[in-house]
């Protein structure tokens, strides 16, 4: 039965990662790294900024079929496929009496949603790294949930760690 249990859990499955190196620790060396333009990462240089990924903060007002996992996880694929990311897992779950909550695992990081669709609303993150381009996903978003109230805000994730390490 503890078997069972940890199976549940996902504790023990092979998922092909390894084992975080806890011998290293952040330095300013490894930071300085990061800004060799040859560096063949997943930090995103554009601009004259290196940071981790773009984070878009999404939020779907006045949308329709926000309760229909279905249309959500279309969403999730035609995101993937439109910002040119690796999709690995979709997991949504469905409330009674409504809303639906919703993970897209990406190899580039995530897409996430959690819905109320009694009053049209959809709080979406997408966060991408490397070469994806997450601002297309609102146009999807839009078409999705038939809506054109949708509002964004950027987070530029490890832009400080970097900028800060940097000028150090």
């Amino acid at each position: 039965m503890k078997d069972a249990s940890l199976f549940q859990l996902g504790i023990g499955l092979e998922t092909g990662a390894h084992e975080e190196d806890t011998t290293r620790s952040p330095s300013a060396a490894n930071i300085d790294s990061m800004v060799d333009a040859d560096r063949e990462d997943h930090f995103i240089r554009r601009d004259g900024k290196i940071f981790a990924g773009t984070h878009l903060i999404i939020e779907v007002t006045k949308g329709t079929g926000l309760d229909c996992e279905t249309r959500i996880q279309s969403a999730f694929r035609k995101m993937v496929e439109v910002c040119g990311a690796t999709l690995l897992h979709i997991h949504t779950h469905k409330f009674s009496p409504q809303g639906v909550s919703g993970v897209a695992v990406l190899a580039e990081s995530h897409i996430s949603v959690h819905t109320w669709p009694e009053i049209g609303y959809g709080a979406f993150d997408v966060f991408m790294c490397g070469d994806a381009e997450p601002w297309r996903a609102v146009d999807v978003l839009k078409d999705a949930f038939e809506t054109d109230t949708v509002d964004v805000r950027e987070l530029l994730r490890g832009e400080e760690l970097v900028a800060k390490e940097v000028a150090a």
